[in-house]
């Protein structure tokens, strides 16, 4: 292969990220809803579980570290777990009980009425995932599922889904990495919004107080 043939297919992942793009904006609205819902959940004692297989674990590792650390500005810490992160957990579950329960059954182990597991795939059709989404129902624990072009079963066995149409995998990894700053975008105002609301009601004590 020449170095023209190389400038070509760099080029062409350009072009499908950059399409791929376009059709992803519409999608902005659903995430600002997942980030802002997510800041009020955890804000009120829920936690949020993220799985994936391959590069969708880092994608899901990179949402968990933005939310216990910071995305932008600094702001207390939240409860965020990358159920692949336990290497010692996947791999005795794996031996013990099989590869498609690595992820359920820590869901069991971690998971509450009113904690999120958000499920991150390129296909939508890996069974650990599936599997952990239908615990997590059964939990009574929202799931929401980043995936590849719809349809797919993951599509269908969470609460809410957004599907990215882009051709090939890593074109659908690299969206999923603009999903999870949006969302973290979405978070931080939120929970700014909050602090802002909580500082202003002390004031508002002291004026109806002053008042009366």
């Amino acid at each position: 292969m020449t170095a023209l043939d190389d400038g070509l297919d760099e080029g062409r992942h350009c072009d499908e990220l950059e399409d791929a793009l376009a059709r992803f904006r519409a999608s902005a609205s659903r995430l600002e809803a997942w980030g802002s819902r997510l800041a009020d959940r955890l804000g009120h004692g829920a936690r949020l579980l993220v799985a994936g297989n391959g590069g969708s674990a880092a994608q899901a590792q990179h949402l968990t570290a933005e939310l216990v650390g910071r995305y932008r500005e600094d702001r207390p810490a939240y409860s965020a777990l990358a159920l692949h992160a336990d290497t010692s957990s996947t791999t005795a579950i794996a031996n013990d009980y099989g590869v498609q329960e690595v992820f359920a059954r820590q869901t069991r182990a971690h998971g509450r009425p009113g904690d999120v597991l958000l499920l991150m795939s390129t296909s939508g059709a890996s069974a650990n995932l599936l599997t952990a989404a239908t615990e997590a129902r059964r939990i009574g624990m929202t799931v929401w599922a980043l995936t590849g072009p719809a349809p797919n079963p993951l599509e269908a066995a969470g609460d809410e889904a957004l599907c990215v149409d882009a051709p090939v995998p890593a074109t659908v990894q690299e969206l999923h990495l603009v999903a999870v700053h949006m969302i973290c975008e979405a978070f931080d105002r939120t929970v700014a919004q909050q602090d802002g609301a909580a500082r202003r009601e002390p004031a508002l004590d002291a004026v109806r107080v002053e008042e009366a």
